[in-house]
């Protein structure tokens, strides 16, 4: 084992946790503000709930990284602004467009984490990003309210289905700009067995946002 492959694997872990960290940051920011736009207290206290979640796995991986003698504010400078114009080009206007965006969006992330996290050779880091990465309750929140939603006003769902298209265009688009601008993850996912290793993760990640989209009534 080279020092310099060393060094690449170990920026690998700092740099996907440092994601991960302001990722899990602006969803605890995001649920909090979505809370408002909550219909009922009951819809509030349940976001609320998610949001503490979130915080609470944000500290872990804060946690982490300084116990690595990495400055987390560091580790997550530059994850911000990729991630803030994903935000601030899918701002929802309502309700339903909101939890679509954590469900769809996120989860969409998550599976791209989680599959970046098998070619880590740190097997603390990756139960960290597994742990970090657990559904806190809004997949099942979400399907529940939106599903209620599109019931209630079937002329809908097709707004809602291009939006979830969207989402998932944006978030293709921040992600490709994540890993051409971090040559530590970028490696490490050329590093998989062979391109088509990279192909059937691609595959993997499109087919559970198909199971998404027809658990939320919109696979047309």
């Amino acid at each position: 084992m080279t020092d310099a492959g060393t060094s690449d694997r170990r920026r690998a872990v700092i740099d996907l946790l440092g994601a991960l960290a302001y990722g899990e940051l602006t969803a605890f920011e995001r649920l909090a503000t979505d809370s408002g736009l909550a219909p009922t207290i009951a819809d509030r206290s349940a976001l609320a709930l998610m949001a503490t979640k979130e915080f609470a796995h944000y500290e872990r991986l804060v946690a982490r990284l300084e116990e690595m003698g990495i400055d987390p504010e560091e580790a997550m400078a530059p994850f911000e602004e990729p991630l803030n114009a994903f935000h601030d080009s899918t701002t929802p206007s309502d309700w339903a467009e909101g939890l679509i965006k954590a469900y769809v969006g996120d989860n969409l992330a998550a599976d791209f984490y989680r599959e970046i996290s098998t070619l880590l050779d740190d097997d603390d880091a990756r139960a960290l990003v597994l742990e970090v990465l657990a559904d806190t309750g809004h997949a099942s929140f979400a399907v529940d309210h939106v599903r209620a939603a599109i019931e209630a006003e079937p002329a809908i769902a097709g707004r809602l289905a291009l939006w979830a298209r969207r989402l998932v265009g944006e978030a293709l688009t921040q992600s490709q700009r994540v890993a051409v601008q971090r040559d530590s993850l970028s490696q490490l996912i050329g590093g998989a067995e062979d391109l088509a290793e990279v192909t059937r993760m691609l595959a993997r990640i499109t087919e559970r946002h198909g199971e998404r989209m027809k658990a939320l009534g919109l696979s047309g």
